[in-house]
């Protein structure tokens, strides 16, 4: 990708992202019915400004948002990846529970490996590899 690009489509395409991400988690729990475990919420809570912040960021062509994003995504990729392991049996729950949803049931496996979580890893991977691009083009 040249610098010219990314400075013209980067923020935006972190907007898409982020939107993509929170639009499938509401079709997700709102039209698939399955309800969100607590570390799906914490990803959630994560996610959701993203699709707010880098909206307005985009529109206002605010390459400095990277300031504000990156620890966002950081955290809610963190979280995912976590996720992701407690599902693959790396971690197990301890205590009571994720909740009243366990957090290492796999509601969604697509062909074998793509599971919620994951998604929301490889959205908040993208964000974060994004908005490194887009900050560095811009400077």
């Amino acid at each position: 990708m040249s610098k010219n690009w990314l400075r013209s489509n980067g923020l935006h395409l972190s907007w898409l992202v982020a939107l993509v991400a929170m639009l499938g988690s509401l079709y997700f729990s709102e039209i698939m019915h399955l309800a969100p475990c607590k570390l799906c919420w914490y990803q959630r809570i994560l996610m959701y400004p993203l699709a707010i912040i880098l909206g307005i960021a985009a529109v206002r062509k605010d390459f400095k948002i990277a300031i504000y994003v990156l620890p966002l995504a950081i955290w809610g990729a963190c979280i995912s990846i976590y996720h992701v392991l407690l599902q693959e049996g790396v971690f197990h729950e301890t205590g009571t529970g994720c909740g009243p949803i366990a957090c290492d049931t796999d509601y969604l496996n697509w062909l074998g490996w793509i599971t919620i979580p994951m998604l929301a890893g490889t959205a908040f991977m993208l964000i974060i590899i994004l908005q490194i691009l887009t900050y560095r083009a811009a400077k």
